[in-house]
């Protein structure tokens, strides 16, 4: 049942995905996607009790950066 549910939840994002960078600017769309690894940290960290360490913090903390570099 979840690999199931993956697999749909992959095949929307591609959808989506897709469809935002026909509709804006791919330059916005895709730092906005890959700002996504940010959001699957916090939540295994909520969720699923995972453990921080430095450089995880510091790899996210690079990756939101990068994002907003790319964005501007």
């Amino acid at each position: 049942m979840f690999l199931l549910l993956s697999g749909m939840a992959t095949g929307l994002s591609w959808i989506f995905y897709f469809k935002a960078s026909q509709v804006g600017k791919a330059s916005l769309v895709a730092p906005i996607d890959k700002s996504s690894l940010v959001l699957v940290v916090l939540f295994s960290v909520i969720f699923l009790g995972e453990a921080l360490s430095w450089k995880i913090v510091l790899g996210n903390l690079l990756v939101v950066i990068g994002t907003l570099v790319l964005i501007l």
